[in-house]
């Protein structure tokens, strides 16, 4: 009886434990999105058009109208200056965008699939966060191809640094789109609600002008700017020594780049947080 009982127990299947489970969920969503991402060319093409528009209309314009006065302050030019955060652009966009993907899915149904799906309702919401922070720092790293042509030289090491800098950056601004996507109904809201907060955080980071000799309200504002957090680091370690005099300070103090990366992985958490308990409820 007793060998009997052990062949049955060797011959059943073994059923996979729920961090089995819950891992290969967040695979398949993360794993769908990238495919998705993959064969929408026009996509890829259409959100490189932006920054480097933004890079060379800017750059361009802007480096005249302020001539040698910015270089003399800062020790470089005004294009390189810009050139981090137009990569961080490409991140910031992507990864909120790619979080639309679940308003699509609730409209054609497909989310309404995964949510009776034998899996935990949070690895939707942490697949689709990954699935948008890849697409992101693809985006970003690609970008990075321009970094001769604007005068910034880039070795391996700091492009490591940066591909994990960007990674911070994208998983934080995706987890905050899928927190809003999962509460959204309709494409139309979703993208009001995403440019009304998109084109703030933007303007306020740090990606177009320096955050040092601003009025007080405005300092405040950009203070609690997750994304210039974000930007901060990726900026400091493209341009090296000259973009430490331009750091995101607080008080007199220079923010540690650890800290500015703590800074969007907690932000990124707490989003992420709030994604999953909002697939938890019945939709």
């Amino acid at each position: 009886m007793t060998t009997a009982t052990q062949r049955a127990t060797l011959a059943a299947p073994s059923r996979p434990s729920a961090v089995g489970s819950f891992v290969r969920a967040v695979y398949i969503v993360w794993w769908r999105d990238v495919i998705r991402y993959g064969r929408d060319r026009v996509r890829l093409v259409a959100s490189l058009a932006q920054p480097m528009l933004y890079l060379v209309i800017f750059g361009s314009g802007l480096s005249a109208s302020l001539g040698a006065g910015f270089a003399g302050a800062s020790g470089i030019s005004y294009t390189q200056f810009m050139y981090p955060g137009i990569v961080a652009m490409a991140v910031l966009f992507t990864s909120i965008f790619a979080a639309m993907g679940i308003v699509w899915d609730r409209e054609f149904g497909f989310l309404k699939e995964l949510l009776v799906a034998p899996i935990g309702r949070s690895a939707i919401a942490v697949g689709k966060a990954l699935g948008g922070a890849t697409q992101a720092v693809f985006q970003g790293a690609i970008l990075l191809i321009l970094a001769p042509f604007v005068g910034v030289s880039l070795d391996v090491a700091s492009a490591l640094s940066l591909l994990g800098f960007m990674a911070a950056l994208a998983f934080g601004l995706s987890s905050m789109g899928v927190a809003i996507a999962a509460r959204m109904r309709s494409m139309q809201g979703f993208q009001m609600v995403m440019n009304f907060l998109m084109m703030p955080m933007f303007f306020l980071s740090g990606a177009l002008f320096p955050l040092v000799g601003l009025p007080a309200w405005m300092t405040v504002l950009t203070r609690v700017d997750p994304a210039a957090y974000g930007i901060d680091p990726i900026r400091r370690t493209l341009l090296g020594a000259p973009a430490e005099r331009l750091a995101l300070t607080i008080g007199d103090q220079t923010v540690p780049i650890v800290a500015e990366v703590g800074v969007m992985l907690l932000f990124g958490a707490a989003f992420l947080t709030i994604a999953a308990a909002s697939f938890q409820q019945r939709d």
